[in-house]
């Protein structure tokens, strides 16, 4: 995979021996502007997209299991009115998952967030707001985020979260130097549900289990009915291949908590 220092030396060097000589022969201006052109384009998609692991590394899978074992992570709640199916259906079908989760729900739902624990679920931090300008934010209020959900848990539950999903996939210089001086791991996936788009819930079924086996993360949201049915098709799937959905930091051999 494409690294930022590989991508940022190389279009250094290759814009340098262009502008060499264009002081020899003609060098077109078009040629010139490809390269911080093509370095911006390889960037921007690094950015967003988290399984590049463009910025830092991001643990997505582990293809190295030998048990029938996955891990369903579930983004954006505790939500008062769908994390609660979404327990009962885990209990139902004895399996555990992970929940990242934004500070700010916590504050309006703690005793949902105390169930989730209760449970035998893992809970990461989805940082605080979960802003759509998260990207954009400098290193001292990237670390605020990040710091208070982890802060408003520990006050709740004692437990200090080690775990980190980047929101909206979004990683960037800023975000690995936050994640770097927390000590967080910062958990990716490798089976993307697209459960909060359009889609149908068949088709988000059809696009988890298509292609799933031992060692994936799957991504899902505990924030719409579409997905609790999800979930249900989803669960009898894996009882009917064999496979257990465990914490994602079972899955990956790591620990939850400081």
């Amino acid at each position: 995979m494409l690294k930022r220092p590989f991508i940022n030396l190389t279009a250094l060097v290759l814009f340098a021996l262009l502008l060499i000589a264009s002081y020899f022969v003609s060098i077109s201006w078009w040629l010139l502007g490809s390269v911080p052109f093509v370095w911006f384009w390889i960037t921007l998609c690094g950015s967003f997209l988290i399984r590049w692991d463009y910025h830092f590394p991001s643990l997505h899978s582990n293809k190295d299991i030998t048990e029938n074992k996955i891990a369903i992570t579930f983004d954006d709640g505790p939500n008062e009115t769908f994390t609660p199916k979404v327990l009962k259906l885990l209990h139902d079908y004895n399996a555990k998952a992970t929940f990242f989760c934004i500070g700010q729900q916590v504050e309006k739902h703690p005793e949902i967030l105390k169930k989730i624990i209760d449970a035998g679920h893992s809970i990461g931090n989805h940082t605080y707001t979960h802003s759509k300008a998260f990207g954009f934010f400098s290193l001292n209020k990237v670390l605020d985020e990040l710091k208070k959900s982890n802060e408003l848990i520990k006050s709740l539950t004692g437990l200090e979260m080690k775990l980190y999903r980047p929101c909206f996939a979004v990683t960037n210089p800023k975000i690995e130097k936050a994640v770097k001086i927390l000590k967080l791991y910062s958990i990716g996936w490798n089976v993307r549900s697209l459960d909060t788009t359009p889609r149908p819930a068949p088709m988000v079924l059809k696009r988890i289990t298509s292609k799933l086996s031992k060692g994936d993360v799957v991504l899902l949201h505990d924030t719409s009915d579409k997905t609790v049915a999800v979930l249900e098709q989803l669960l009898l799937f894996l009882q009917e291949k064999q496979l257990q959905s465990v914490p994602v930091d079972q899955l990956l051999n790591i620990q939850p908590y400081a």
